[in-house]
């Protein structure tokens, strides 16, 4: 049985940050950032955003698409939970006014936990086929001002529907795991951001390539000859470089340069919203799909990350006539339609983020159909944007 993704949209923040302006008013080369770490935009969210109405933006193209018949279970997949006991899942679930025969939980593995959902969701449906499961990355990236993570922040939700017979991607049986308990990037309960050792997680996060990268050859994975393109997660894109580079390496390829240069269209989308953790991989996926053409039959390989830090390895095969169902236009609109703002906008957003306590309401800023309404007692209110 053929089981994978059926389909797949996207959502990112209303607003957006063009790096020069953090070149510009730090005295930073923008090659820097251009080059260095391959990024050129960052999103950023409204006050009235977050990941759930983001992962709500994501996911009703594909309910108006495809109904919620037979989906009975969400997965929503962030490190960037609203609530330290009720799922993101469950306000999504009331937002889009989902059926009541459904489970929905919230999965946290850092940036690699969206593949976990990804692969329960395909044991689930090989377990009973007719039904679907409807499975959310959706994160934002903060990291403290002038921190070396911050020209990387950004963030976006990305929702995938998975079903036997997928319309964009047959999700293969070999997989590649490898887990160690590392402390290269994490986030502790009193803080709103990030705590990042930058060179050890970019070692952590190459080691891990090989690790799962020899896991999946002795889960009888194809070898790399078979595989036509590779999406890597990225918290920046010159790291799916250097991961692709150290997958050449191990693997002995003679001309490295024309097998980088595949990578070319997975990193069209990440450069222009910044990091979005769970999603990222997923959204060079998706960047490779809508950007690239002729791809039926060819085999794309997955390398997700988590810090922390798990990984894993799988492949996929894109069926015949995955064109027909993809939303090129939605999502080109998606990335023009943000509203770019200033470096003084932008540090007065970031500082304000953190002053939000107790019950507060939020004015109408985003140019999305649901909006963050603010707090009332405790309770987070989520509503339509009218």
């Amino acid at each position: 049985m053929k089981i994978g993704i059926h389909d797949i949209a996207a959502a990112t923040g209303s607003l957006v940050l063009d790096l020069a302006e953090i070149a510009t008013n730090t005295g930073t080369d923008l090659a820097k950032f251009h080059r260095g770490i391959g990024q050129f935009e960052m999103s950023i969210n409204t006050v009235d955003e977050d990941i759930v109405t983001m992962a709500a933006r994501a996911a009703k193209p594909i309910l108006d698409r495809h109904g919620s018949d037979n989906i009975r279970t969400i997965l929503f997949a962030t490190e960037s939970g609203v609530d330290q006991s009720k799922s993101a899942g469950v306000f999504l679930h009331g937002l889009l006014g989902l059926p009541g025969n459904c489970r929905v939980v919230e999965l946290k593995e850092a940036c690699y936990s969206a593949t976990a959902a990804l692969q329960f969701a395909v044991a689930m449906v090989a377990r009973k086929p007719e039904e679907k499961v409807l499975v959310i990355a959706s994160d934002i990236a903060r990291y403290e001002l002038d921190s070396s993570g911050e020209p990387t922040q950004g963030g976006g939700a990305v929702a995938m529907l998975v079903s036997a017979d997928p319309a964009l991607f047959e999700i293969e049986p070999a997989t590649g795991l490898w887990t160690s308990d590392v402390m290269d990037f994490w986030r502790p309960n009193d803080r709103s951001t990030a705590v990042v050792d930058g060179h050890y997680s970019m070692q952590v996060y190459l080691d891990s390539v090989g690790k799962a990268w020899s896991d999946f050859q002795q889960a009888g994975g194809n070898s790399f000859d078979e595989i036509d393109y590779f999406c890597y997660h990225q918290p920046f894109t010159r790291m799916a470089v250097k991961a692709h580079r150290r997958l050449t390496e191990i693997c002995e390829v003679e001309d490295v340069d024309a097998s980088v240069a595949t990578l070319e269209p997975t990193m069209i989308y990440n450069r222009r919203l910044g990091n979005s953790y769970t999603a990222s991989v997923f959204f060079a996926l998706l960047s490779l799909l809508d950007n690239s053409e002729n791809l039926a039959g060819k085999r794309v390989g997955l390398f997700s990350y988590g810090s922390g830090a798990v990984a894993e390895f799988f492949t996929g095969i894109i069926p015949e006539g995955y064109e027909k169902h993809l939303r090129v236009a939605h999502h080109a609109e998606m990335l023009d339609q943000r509203t770019n703002i200033d470096y003084a906008d932008y540090r007065a957003r970031h500082a304000a983020y953190d002053e939000l306590t107790g019950s507060y309401e939020t004015e109408r800023q985003t140019n999305g159909d649901y909006r963050f309404a603010g707090v009332v007692d405790h309770k987070r209110q989520y509503r339509n944007a009218e």
